[in-house]
């Protein structure tokens, strides 16, 4: 049996397979080794006649902050990229896809808070639930760059698109069950059970139908065009990081994220006071 270093995997039910990204000290932020250990765990279970479906959620407070910036996240990557600009955005993007190419279905379920790369994770899910109280956001846009997988127009649609990438806002879980970026939001304290249950649902269904099921979605998705425009976004990631304002965030990264935050948190603040008023 595989020992991994970065998630933990069980059993709640029968046919199902529940990976918790088990970094919590690090807020589950997505490394080299993590994005390596879930494709091995995934493809696992694919091959495992005992597993017919798939949870990914995050432990402790968080299902994850993102890519872990504190390291290469292209030293010994799971599988090679062509190399040059947009090798990362490649990379991951491949990486994300090879999801949706699994037989067997994958849930996302995000509780506290998705940010930057974890978006990414989910939305390479095949469903997605979440907590109402979830905050889910991609705030590197304001700085540094698009995002590496660029899913948000062809999942999305336009206008909320240019939304999310010029202002990198934030959003809860009802939101992002209407606007489709979730299937559905249940309160946080009921999200492990309704999950669950949904897993059971799709564990009741046989393999070789549920994989042919889940093949077509992602077939026609593909013929409209889904991942082509995804997959076109790689160039301007890489563009992004020659421009003289992403120059600058290089020198202070983390000095320009914790002021762009605490512009957020004052700009939340005055938000939420003006709308309780009205």
């Amino acid at each position: 049996m595989t020992t991994f270093e970065t998630i933990a995997l069980d059993t709640p039910g029968d046919g199902i397979c529940r990976i918790t990204l088990n970094r919590p000290e690090k807020r589950n932020a997505i490394s080299t080794a993590m994005r390596t250990e879930l494709l091995i765990a995934l493809e696992t279970n694919d091959r495992n006649p005992d597993v017919r479906v798939t949870i990914i959620r995050g432990g402790g407070a968080c299902f994850s902050s993102g890519y872990d910036l504190a390291g290469d996240l292209m030293v010994s990557p799971p599988f090679h990229t062509a190399p040059g600009d947009g090798e990362w955005a490649r990379q991951v993007t491949d990486n994300w896809f090879r999801f949706w190419d699994l037989a067997k279905p994958v849930i996302a379920q995000v509780h506290g808070y998705a940010i930057a790369g974890a978006t990414e994770l989910v939305q390479a899910c095949d469903l997605v639930y979440v907590a109402d109280d979830a905050r889910i956001s991609y705030p590197i846009v304001r700085v540094a760059s698009p995002p590496d997988c660029q899913y948000h127009e062809p999942l999305l649609g336009m206008r909320r698109a240019m939304e999310i990438m010029l202002t990198g806002g934030e959003m809860l879980g009802p939101e992002a069950a209407q606007i489709g970026w979730a299937n559905r939001s249940f309160p946080a304290d009921h999200l492990d059970e309704e999950v669950l249950d949904v897993a059971a649902q799709i564990a009741a269904v046989a393999t070789d139908l549920a994989q042919i099921n889940k093949r077509m979605v992602h077939r026609q998705a593909e013929i409209m065009g889904v991942r082509a425009a995804i997959r076109a976004g790689s160039e301007f990631q890489a563009l992004a990081g020659h421009q003289a304002s992403v120059e600058a965030f290089k020198q202070d990264p983390l000095g320009s994220m914790k002021r762009h935050n605490a512009a957020d948190a004052e700009r939340r603040e005055a938000r939420e006071k003006r709308r309780s008023s009205k």
